[in-house]
């Protein structure tokens, strides 16, 4: 399984790409929102990991524009499952990211 991560948080995307390649999962990471399109312009993947708060494009952004049907650029991961990844733990925040095309939301409780 091929999954693009867009996390600006270098130690956390790294941290999630070790964990899921012990699960035998080919991870591609993205620092920013512009980085991940391009990727999701060039390759398919089985699964879209992003973070809400990106620098350049964030992830509701991101979100609306893999899922545009004026994308022809990425039209192969057009219904690619998508989970957005948060701090923000609110319903709005939730509710924008399921009304942007994301299929989950995941978020993040520091304790």
């Amino acid at each position: 399984m091929k999954i693009l991560c867009v996390e600006d948080d270098i130690n956390l995307g790294q941290l999630l790409k070790i964990t899921l390649a012990k699960d035998s999962y080919q991870v591609e990471l993205a620092e920013n929102g512009q980085i991940g399109y391009e990727l999701a312009k060039k390759l398919a993947y089985d699964l879209i990991i992003l973070d809400l708060l990106l620098p350049k494009i964030n992830g509701i952004e991101l979100c609306k524009l893999l899922r545009s049907e004026k994308s022809v650029d990425i039209h192969h991961n057009r219904y690619t499952p998508i989970i957005l990844m948060t701090a923000l733990d609110s319903v709005t925040n939730k509710v924008v990211g399921l009304d942007a095309g994301a299929d989950d939301i995941s978020t993040a409780v520091s304790r």
